[in-house]
C-alpha cells in the first residue's frame, strides 16, 4: 500500500530571497539534523542571466534503524537524490527527491514548493507532497514502513526550527534584505552592500531534500497574525497551516495530510461546494485518520443529509408545541472550556406520552434540529473565545427515571435517534455529564450502550445520587455560576421542566404512522438501481422548445454513465410486471427502461449531449436547453469498460444474470425540473461542465467557475 503524505501551506512572514538565502545555509550537511552525514553535487547548471539556478545533489544518511535491520540489508547508509530548481524571475524553488539506495524494493519520491505568498509578495509559502511505496524489503516491510513515517513525521516539524535557526543566524551577521533578482541589464553597475549579503548568505550548510527519511519541509515562522477562513467551494483553495491551529486545532504532520487529501478527493469530486474543514475533521476522527472508512462514512451521510433536506431543517420546520412544552432539553450556556452546553432532564421527561403524541420521526427530527444547532453554536464559540471548539458538552439528569422510561416504543426511539446522530454526527459529543443516576439507569444502559460508539462511551462520566457535587464533579466542567437551579446552583435555567403530556394529546397508531411516513419521505429526490445492462430512464416531455431541463443527482455506488436523448415519439409506458421487458423490481431501488430494444439511435432517437462518466461518491448539478419539443430521456447507465453500446441494450436475461453479481449494481439519487427559459437565471451549462458539489455543510452559496447550477440550485442554503 502507499503511503501518501500532503502538508498545508507553510507561511513564513519574510521574502522569498531571505528564505532562499536561510535554506541554502543547510547544505553540504546540517548539525540540527545528525542523521544527515553529507551531499555531493553531481550536476549543477545556470542560465546566463542567473535567474535559473538546478542544482543535483547526491545526499548520504545515517538511519535511525534497528542494527540488525541494517545489517540484514547489508547498508550502513542510505543514499537520495535531490534536484533543486530556483527561478529566481518567478520567484520559485521546486525540489524533487528520491531515493537512490533499495530503488528496487523501496520507492520514495518528494515534492516540495517555496513560492511567493498570493496576497503578500513579502512573505513566502512552503508546500510538501510525498509518497513510500515498499514492494519488498526481507520481510520487514511493515517495521520499515514505521521507521519511515515516524522518522519522516519527526523531521517535518524539525523543519521550522532549521529555517528558524538560520534565519536567526542572519540577523546575527546583519542580513535582513537580500535584493530581487534583475535582468543583468537592468540592474545597478554594482552594489558591494548587496553582493556581500548574497556572498554571505550563500555560504550555507544545509541538509538536502531526503525524501520520506529526511524531509525537507519547514512550517512557518510566523503566520498571517489574522487568517480568515478559506472560502469553501474554491477548487484550487489550499488550507493554511496557521488557520488548520486557529480553527481545527493541532494536528499532526500526518492528521494534517489526512484532511488535506481528504478535502482534495472532494473538490474534484464535488466541484463547486465541499463540505466544512470542521465537518471532514469530525469523520477523520471518527474513523482514527483512516481516509478510506472516514470517505465512506461521510458521503453516506451527505447523501442522507442532501436527500432529507438536513440543512433547512432549522430555517424551514418548526416544532410542534407538544414538544415546546414538554420535552425537557435546551442550551444552556457553555462548559469551562468553551464548549456549548445542553441540558436534558431526561427523569423529568414523558416519553411515553412524546412518543404517543408525536410519533419516533418528530421526535428524531427534533433531535437533529438540536444538532445542528450545537454545530452553529461551536462555530460562534470557535469565534468568541479564539481556539477551535467542535464538540458540545451535554448535561443529563436523570432524578426521577424509573421503569416508566423502558416501555419498549420509547426504547425503540431512543436507539434509533442514538443509531442515526452515531452515524451522521460523529465526535460532536465532546464529554456526557449523567448525574442522580438511579438504580434502573444500569437497565438502561444495557439497553442503549451496544450502539454507542466506543470513543463516544469514553466520553461519559455517571455520577450515583449527589456524588456529582464533591472532587471530580460537575466543578471540574462547569462554572460554579452556571451550575442550573435545580442541581442547587444559582443559575435559573429556563429548560422546560417537561411532566406528562396529557392524553387527549395522543393520537391513533395509524395517524402517528402516517405522520412518521410524511416526515421522512418528504424529499424531492427519488432513488433508483441501475444494473450492468439495465439502465433507468425517466421521460421528460417537452411542449415548447428552449425549455431548460435541470437535474441533480449523487452517485451513491458504483460508476455510471449519464446520457440524455431525443425522440419524436413516446416510448411505451413501462410494464408493471417485473419480469417485463421494460421494468426491473429490486430490493434495492427502482428501475425503469424506456427506450425499445428495436429502436436504433439516429433512426428512432438522438443523442443531445455527450456521455457523461460519474464516479462513485460524486454529485452532478447541471442543465440543458432543449432546442425541440417532443420526449427527453434521460438515463443512468451501469459503466463499464469498454461501455456497452447505446443501441442493442441487453434486456432482461442480462440483467437476471447479473444480479448475482454485487458489483453489476449502482444506486443514484436523483432529482430533475423544467423551468422555461424565462424563468431561468443560471448560466446554461454542458455535461461536461454540470459536476458539482453536495449542497450541504458548505460556507458557500455560489458555485465555482467550474460548475453552473440552475436557479432552483442557487437557492439552496447551505450550513
Amino acid at each position: 500500500m502507499v503511503q501518501k503524505y500532503q502538508s498545508p501551506v507553510r507561511v513564513y512572514k519574510h521574502p522569498f530571497e531571505l528564505i532562499m538565502a536561510a535554506y541554502e545555509r543547510r547544505f553540504p550537511t546540517c548539525p540540527l539534523i545528525p542523521m544527515f552525514v553529507d551531499s555531493d553535487t553531481v550536476n549543477e547548471f545556470k542560465s546566463d542571466d542567473g535567474a535559473i539556478h538546478v542544482i543535483e545533489r547526491r545526499c548520504k544518511l545515517d538511519i535511525d534503524a534497528p542494527r540488525l535491520l541494517k545489517k540484514i540489508a547489508g547498508v550502513d547508509y542510505v543514499y537520495f537524490v535531490q534536484k533543486n530548481s530556483l527561478n529566481s524571475r518567478e520567484r520559485t524553488l521546486h525540489i524533487e527527491a528520491h531515493n537512490e539506495t533499495f530503488s528496487n524494493r523501496v520507492i520514495i519520491n518528494e515534492h516540495c514548493c517555496y513560492s511567493v505568498h498570493p496576497e503578500n509578495e513579502d512573505w513566502t509559502c512552503f508546500e510538501q507532497s510525498a509518497s513510500l511505496d515498499i514492494k519488498s524489503f526481507f520481510g520487514f516491510e511493515s517495521t520499515v514502513e514505521k521507521i519511515a513515517m515516524k522518522q519522516y513525521t519527526s523531521n517535518i516539524k524539525k523543519g521550522k526550527e532549521i529555517i528558524e535557526y538560520y534565519l536567526r543566524q542572519l540577523e546575527e551577521e546583519g542580513i535582513t534584505f537580500v535584493p530581487r533578482w534583475t535582468p543583468p541589464s537592468l540592474g545597478p553597475s554594482s552594489e558591494p552592500v548587496s553582493a556581500s549579503k548574497t556572498q554571505a548568505a550563500s555560504s550555507a550548510v544545509v541538509p538536502p531534500d531526503t525524501g520520506l527519511k529526511e524531509g525537507l519541509s519547514s512550517e512557518a515562522l510566523s503566520s498571517p497574525a489574522a487568517v480568515s477562513e478559506p472560502m469553501a467551494g474554491t477548487p484550487d483553495d489550499k488550507l493554511d497551516a496557521d488557520y488548520i491551529k486557529r480553527y481545527l486545532g493541532d494536528l499532526t504532520p500526518l492528521q494534517e495530510s489526512c484532511l488535506i487529501r481528504l478535502r482534495q478527493w472532494l473538490q474534484e469530486t464535488h466541484k463547486g461546494k465541499i463540505p466544512k474543514d470542521e465537518h471532514i475533521l469530525r469523520f477523520l476522527r471518527a474513523r482514527d485518520f483512516n481516509i478510506d472508512k472516514a470517505r465512506e462514512i461521510m458521503c453516506q451521510s451527505l447523501t442522507w443529509r442532501k436527500q432529507h433536506q438536513v440543512d433547512y431543517i432549522l430555517d424551514t420546520w418548526t416544532p410542534p408545541q407538544v414538544l415546546q412544552d414538554y420535552y425537557a432539553g435546551g442550551w444552556h450556556h457553555h462548559d469551562k472550556d468553551g464548549r456549548p452546553l445542553y441540558v436534558l432532564r431526561l427523569g423529568q421527561m414523558d416519553t411515553k406520552g412524546l412518543v404517543r403524541a408525536l410519533g419516533e420521526e418528530a421526535l428524531l427530527r427534533y433531535v437533529l434540529s438540536i444538532n445542528e444547532e450545537g454545530l452553529r453554536r461551536c462555530e460562534e464559540n470557535t469565534k468568541v473565545f479564539g481556539r477551535p471548539i467542535s464538540s458540545w458538552t451535554c448535561l443529563v439528569d436523570l432524578e426521577g427515571l424509573n421503569m416508566r422510561h423502558l416501555w419498549r416504543p420509547g426504547v425503540k426511539a431512543l436507539l434509533r435517534i442514538i443509531e442515526v446522530v452515531e452515524a451522521n454526527y460523529p465526535e460532536t459529543l465532546g464529554r456526557l455529564l449523567i448525574l442522580r443516576a438511579p438504580r434502573v439507569f444500569p437497565v438502561l444502559w444495557t439497553l442503549v450502550s451496544p450502539f454507542i460508539d466506543d470513543n463516544t462511551r469514553r466520553k461519559f462520566l455517571i455520577y450515583a445520587g449527589n456524588d456529582y457535587q464533591g472532587p471530580g464533579g460537575l466543578l471540574d466542567y462547569i462554572d460554579k455560576e452556571i451550575i442550573p437551579d435545580f442541581l442547587s446552583g444559582e443559575c435559573m435555567c429556563e429548560v422546560p421542566e417537561g411532566g406528562l403530556v396529557p392524553k387527549s394529546l395522543y393520537r391513533t397508531a395509524e395517524e402517528l404512522e402516517n405522520e412518521d411516513l410524511k416526515l421522512w419521505t418528504e424529499t424531492i429526490y427519488q432513488s433508483a438501481s441501475v444494473f450492468k445492462g439495465a439502465p433507468h430512464e425517466i421521460l421528460i416531455q417537452i411542449v415548447e422548445a428552449s425549455s431548460v431541463i435541470t437535474w441533480d443527482f449523487d452517485v451513491c455506488k458504483g460508476d455510471i454513465v449519464f446520457n440524455i436523448y431525443h425522440s419524436k415519439r413516446s416510448p411505451q409506458p413501462p410494464k408493471k410486471d417485473s419480469l417485463g421487458a421494460h421494468s426491473i423490481a429490486s430490493p434495492g431501488g427502482n428501475n425503469v427502461q424506456l427506450i425499445d430494444r428495436l429502436w436504433q439511435l439516429g433512426r428512432d432517437y438522438s443523442m443531445v449531449e455527450s456521455p457523461l462518466i460519474c464516479k462513485e461518491g460524486e454529485s452532478v448539478q447541471g442543465s440543458h436547453v432543449t432546442r425541440w419539443p417532443g420526449f427527453y430521456i434521460l438515463q443512468w447507465k451501469f459503466h463499464s469498460m469498454p461501455a456497452c453500446a447505446a443501441t442493442n441494450l441487453p434486456r432482461v436475461d442480462d440483467v437476471l444474470a447479473s444480479l448475482q453479481v454485487s458489483s453489476h449494481k449502482c444506486k443514484v439519487m436523483y432529482y430533475t425540473e423544467v423551468i422555461g427559459s424565462e424563468d431561468f437565471r443560471g448560466s446554461m451549462t454542458s455535461l461536461e461542465s454540470s459536476h458539482s458539489g453536495f449542497s450541504q455543510l458548505s460556507a458557500a452559496t455560489t458555485s465555482s467557475s467550474q460548475s453552473h447550477s440552475s436557479s432552483m440550485i442557487s437557492r439552496w442554503r447551505f450550513c
